[in-house]
């Protein structure tokens, strides 16, 4: 595996492998990285002959009180699990080669209405900076595909409404959210969690099962179920920040002429300082 830290060395690459016919596929990642990201490169070389990943913790997508400073840098050991992978390319650049200039500077990407509910209303900065970096890097890698884990539904839906409206020639794949045994989703905050947190930790996904199921069996009364969702998960040691069923794709309220394989319910909730998000689909059957 090689690892590549400028820009002009991973194009020079990526030309390369273009030259040679070979399709590349890209998992960006921001490192400390668990076993859900290495689900990602597995199905990254699933599609494609080359595959590239990236490791940059983006300021940009942080908010003013949120652990940006303090975010995991594991790099060392992410390279040890991405060679063991099989990844061909590991991009890790520098914050200035990213952002040359001051951050309000920098010219900048923008989704409008996807954003601007669920984590886009508590979180109002957050996808600004995940639409700059992820077109940012888009361009600096040029790859042929880009694979994004489910479990961040709603980033999902943005990158591809952000592909499809700028012309991007990139397919964008989500694969199913990767979970611990006891259902919760993997992920690096996971890390924040006390030995107690983590024991009630699944029951974000338990809430989210159940509600689903509830749906599916006529209880249609969307307001009142999430009501009661947030107020269960309250009463565990959770601060919610939303439960909301949704439809799946355009992220707007359900409809009367929606069916249950149109929607997912989302969720995001604190336990201590770790902020855990997951969603479900209502339709049984689907990750």
């Amino acid at each position: 595996m090689q690892t590549i830290h400028t820009l002009a060395e991973l194009r020079a690459q990526a030309a390369a492998w273009r030259r040679a016919g070979e399709r590349a596929a890209f998992v960006p990642t921001m490192g400390n990285l668990h076993q859900g990201h290495l689900c990602l490169v597995k199905r990254a070389r699933e599609l494609a002959p080359r595959t590239i990943a990236s490791i940059f913790v983006n300021p940009l997508q942080f908010g003013p009180n949120e652990d940006y400073t303090g975010y995991p840098r594991t790099l060392d050991e992410d390279r040890r699990q991405l060679q063991a992978a099989g990844l061909d390319l590991l991009f890790a650049p520098d914050l200035d080669d990213v952002y040359p200039r001051p951050l309000e500077e920098m010219t900048q990407v923008t989704v409008p209405g996807l954003t601007a509910v669920l984590c886009g209303a508590s979180r109002p900065a957050h996808f600004l900076g995940v639409t700059t970096v992820v077109a940012k890097l888009f361009n600096m890698v040029q790859p042929d595909i880009a694979v994004f884990g489910e479990k961040d539904w709603q980033q999902l839906v943005v990158i591809r409404r952000m592909t499809a409206d700028l012309n991007i020639p990139i397919e964008i794949i989500g694969t199913p959210t990767v979970r611990e045994a006891d259902g919760l989703a993997m992920s690096s905050r996971n890390g924040y969690l006390s030995t107690e947190q983590r024991a009630v930790a699944p029951t974000l996904h338990a809430t989210l099962q159940t509600m689903a199921a509830r749906w599916r069996h006529g209880e249609q009364n969307y307001p009142a179920l999430e009501k009661e969702a947030k107020a269960q998960l309250t009463a565990v040691g959770f601060q919610p920040d939303y439960f909301e069923i949704r439809h799946a794709e355009t992220l707007l309220r359900p409809r009367p002429e929606d069916t249950a394989a149109d929607l997912r319910i989302f969720a995001a909730a604190w336990l201590g300082r770790a902020r855990l998000i997951d969603n479900l689909a209502i339709a049984p059957l689907t990750s």
